[in-house]
């Protein structure tokens, strides 16, 4: 079968295992405290343009959110989110479960808007209410979208404006970062915390959560290790990230995985079909007839977004850094034979 399924379908570039064999056996100190760790710092402390940053490696991007989350938020503080958002539709609750409430804003490109968190923030009044405290966006969003730079200064904004931390989600940031979006040097400069995603973009698993405010910084392995995120063998993530971050490789690695859904996106456009979003990297969501989705099921993995009418399906087609153009052919050709 051929797997467009999401991004993190194929285990690692070929760089990581390699690194990974060559360090098997070579014995390092545990819980991110070796040098592979630290060279991964730095390395990303210099790509963002911020030696000050604390820069923190954990395993997944719910572990990362409901970490930092959790962390940055007094017990009666919320976080502000699109209504798409991961934290808001798929990670089972985990903010919830750390005792803060997420705020959700109708978002129809799956973009927070100024306007939309100045809403939420004169909604919530008194001590009777939760009380606004972070801005939460993806980058890029659930469903492909990009934060263009202006759009992120207008957030950066209000921020300001209202006390607000700005706290962006980087699962997928290196399409972003391809797609043109804002660069890991603006980002430094707009946001209060982000993390660069590994497990989407060529690495076995890994984030790297990278906290730019003073204030977000002390004591924060303490809260790793209270969520379970601390890795005894820490230096497996530092050993990945010391490979994504050589070069250009990481926005490389993005950027084969947005021209394959591009070309997705071009092929199923030449067919007449439409789509739920005008998404320009890596996640296509073309709506199909119910009676075309099935025919493709037997040869093809996707996931199922939605159910615009009774008789058609919004499908989700991902593409990765492995993706072979081949597989693009092969779907494109299989959606001909069936229109």
């Amino acid at each position: 079968m051929i797997r467009f399924t999401n991004d993190y379908s194929e285990g690692c570039h070929p760089s990581i295992l390699e690194a990974l064999a060559a360090t098997n056996t070579e014995g390092n100190p545990g819980y991110s405290t070796d040098p592979h760790t630290e060279h991964a710092r730095q390395m990303i402390r210099k790509a963002v343009g911020r030696p000050d940053a604390d820069v923190h490696l954990l395993v997944g991007g719910t572990q990362t959110n409901a970490t930092a989350i959790a962390a940055f938020l007094r017990p009666y503080e919320a976080v502000i989110a699109a209504a798409s958002a991961h934290i808001c539709v798929h990670e089972t609750g985990a903010i919830e479960a750390t005792g803060h409430k997420c705020i959700v804003c109708p978002a129809a490109d799956g973009k927070l808007t100024a306007d939309a968190v100045r809403a939420a923030a004169a909604a919530h009044t008194d001590e009777h209410m939760v009380k606004p405290r972070m801005v939460y966006v993806s980058q890029t969003t659930e469903i492909g979208t990009l934060y263009t730079l202006a759009e992120l200064q207008s957030l950066r904004q209000v921020c300001d404006e209202l006390g607000l931390w700005l706290y962006l989600d980087g699962a997928r940031l290196a399409s972003g970062l391809a797609a043109g979006g804002p660069t890991l040097e603006e980002l430094g400069r707009l946001c209060d915390a982000f993390y660069i995603g590994g497990t989407k973009n060529g690495a076995l698993f890994g984030e790297a959560l990278v906290l730019l405010n003073d204030a977000l910084k002390p004591d924060f392995r303490y809260n790793i290790k209270q969520r379970g995120g601390m890795l005894a063998k820490g230096w497996l993530l530092g050993i990945q990230f010391e490979q994504l971050m050589q070069g250009d490789r990481y926005v490389q690695l993005a950027a084969h995985a947005n021209a394959m859904a591009l070309k997705l996106k071009a092929g199923i456009a030449a067919l007449g079909y439409p789509f739920a979003c005008d998404s320009v990297t890596n996640q296509q969501f073309p709506i199909l007839p119910d009676g075309v989705v099935e025919a493709l099921k037997p040869d093809f993995g996707f996931e199922f977004s939605s159910k615009p009418d009774a008789g058609h399906t919004c499908i989700r087609l991902v593409t990765s850094w492995a993706t072979p153009e081949g597989n693009v052919d092969a779907f494109l050709a299989a959606l001909k034979a069936l229109s």
